[in-house]
């Protein structure tokens, strides 16, 4: 779908590569300029969020390497860059600088508390960012800590994802106009902005500023339940005529103690009495009743279970690829997933790369 973008990327870690490596899958060309020497420690194997990538690396405290990733981003449809404000500024490869040599160039930012603001300088991680932006607060139980899945809300939900609309919007604005963007991707701004759906339910009296009081947050027919041999299984039968099936599958459809879905009062009581049920037998029971069934209800499985479960693997969503697991690219059009690509080795492209850049300075 990208096929003919070229994307430069500089080195980072966390919600800027997996953006990178999104626009790859899509077909994109990405260009990552690597620092000299290995890989920081802290991002272990790297090579998935590289993969469909080619690699060059430059000191850009060097100024020769310094033009020569100017000449590069002069090539370039877009740009990525996850680095504190103003680092790229003071390298000389800003964004009034590179889009004076290339005025249709779209310039992604990815920060936590973005480019300006009273923490635009100081560091953070995803729980940090997600915990500031209101997103995290209903993130668990009412009598325990939030706590989100790792990255997935804020680095990649409300930064990774949000950069990737944002490099879009400015490519289809760019090839309109002649002329690109700057594009500010902070972690703050796109997991706010991730909570409007939930938001939409204050007015209806469905959304309560205390936790354990709106319509998903804290009803016994939308939570997780522990089974007898100590797994987890997903309820979420919000719809009438989904929790009317989930209670006849469960032979409570005649039990008054669960007729009244939706009066808050009785939510506590409901939810203590179906834990106990569901706690006495094992989650393959479970996964077996409600097979096939619209009551709404799923067993929680890791990721190297979810490459076995039956409509995962006929849809190949796990993948192992050299013996990593992987997921494979999407979103799928015309209903094909695109392929997984091999990733570089650092430095790969290099020579390739500086001879294009040596024949176009002539």
């Amino acid at each position: 779908m990208l096929q003919g973008i070229r994307i430069i990327e500089f080195e980072g870690l966390g919600p800027a590569p997996f953006a990178t490596m999104m626009l790859a899958d899509l077909g994109a060309e990405v260009i990552t300029v690597h620092r000299p020497g290995p890989a920081p420690e802290i991002t272990g194997d790297a090579s998935l969020l590289d993969r469909g990538k080619k690699s060059i690396v430059l000191d850009l405290k060097d100024s020769a390497d310094q033009q020569n990733a100017r000449a590069l981003i002069s090539t370039a449809d877009a740009l990525v860059e996850g680095l504190r404000p103003g680092v790229m500024e003071r390298l000389g490869l800003g964004p009034e600088v590179c889009q004076a040599d290339n005025r249709k160039l779209v310039y992604g930012r990815m920060t936590g508390w973005g480019q300006a603001g009273p923490r635009a300088q100081t560091a953070g991680h995803d729980y940090n960012y997600i915990a500031t932006s209101g997103a995290y607060w209903y993130a668990s139980l009412p009598e325990t800590p939030p706590l989100a899945p790792a990255t997935l809300v804020g680095d990649i939900g409300g930064g990774a994802l949000y950069l990737v609309a944002g490099i879009l919007a400015g490519l289809l604005q760019a090839s309109r106009t002649g002329k690109g963007t700057v594009v500010d991707a902070a972690i703050v701004d796109g997991s706010a902005h991730m909570m409007a759906l939930l938001m939409a339910m204050r007015p209806t009296d469905n959304l309560s500023m205390a936790r354990g009081q709106s319509l998903l947050d804290g009803p016994h027919w939308s939570r997780c339940y522990t089974c007898a041999d100590g797994r987890f299984l997903s309820v979420q039968c919000l719809e009438p005529k989904f929790y009317a099936e989930f209670l006849r599958l469960m032979t409570l459809d005649n039990d008054p103690a669960f007729a009244a879905q939706f009066d808050r009062s009785q939510w506590p009581t409901q939810t203590q009495k179906l834990a106990a049920i569901l706690a006495a037998e094992p989650v393959a029971h479970w996964r077996d009743l409600f097979a096939g069934s619209d009551a709404c209800v799923a067993p929680v499985l890791s990721p190297e279970e979810a490459v076995q479960e039956p409509h995962m693997a006929e849809r190949s969503v796990w993948q192992y690829v050299n013996d990593m697991l992987q997921p494979a690219p999407a979103p799928r059009f015309d209903g094909k997933a695109g392929p997984i690509r091999t990733p570089p080795k650092r430095g790969q492209h290099t020579a390739e790369l500086l001879q294009e850049i040596a024949v176009r300075k002539g």
